[in-house]
């Protein structure tokens, strides 16, 4: 599956500029990839106004997020891969989204490699209504871990 990053960055962005807010991006300029200015860099961080007015050129696809902005009255080409981006969120009240670190997403090549030998393994699952075939239920009895009991259920505590 595709990274779900670059579309609830564009998703988010859009809902800003909707709402009337300011969207900045908080960006890891130590990654490769990353064109920033280095001087406006702090700790690894730095954080980039995205807005129509402040930008020219903007372009955000799914593998990068890429801009003309001035900084210091210098012109710049900024570059940002979409892997370096920390957060976007509105200027005026910090509301927006922190990215956490997504799970690596097995090639397409790896991905039919491991369900084919999935296939033949014998293990078999079924949705989670349905719970797992008799194949999958004893390897699981062999483990170490005590059999769960019941559906798992979520208790809010005040």
């Amino acid at each position: 599956m595709l990274s779900s990053r670059p579309y609830l960055t564009r998703a988010l962005y859009q809902w800003l500029l909707d709402n009337e807010q300011t969207p900045y991006i908080v960006v890891d300029a130590r990654q490769s990839g990353v064109i920033v200015p280095e001087q406006f860099v702090q700790n690894g961080q730095i954080v980039l106004n995205i807005n129509p007015e402040a930008v020219r050129d903007l372009f955000m696809e799914n593998d990068m997020i890429a801009f003309n902005a001035r900084f210091g009255g210098q012109p710049m080409d900024v570059q940002v891969p979409i892997e370096a981006l920390i957060a976007i969120y509105a200027r005026e009240n910090g509301i927006g989204m922190v990215f956490g670190q997504e799970p690596v997403m097995p090639a397409a090549e790896e991905s039919e490699e491991h369900s084919e030998s999935q296939e033949n393994s014998g293990a078999h699952l079924e949705g989670i209504e349905g719970g797992a075939t008799e194949e999958a239920s004893e390897d699981t009895e062999s483990d170490d871990r005590p059999p769960r009991k019941g559906r798992p259920s979520l208790r809010v505590i005040k």
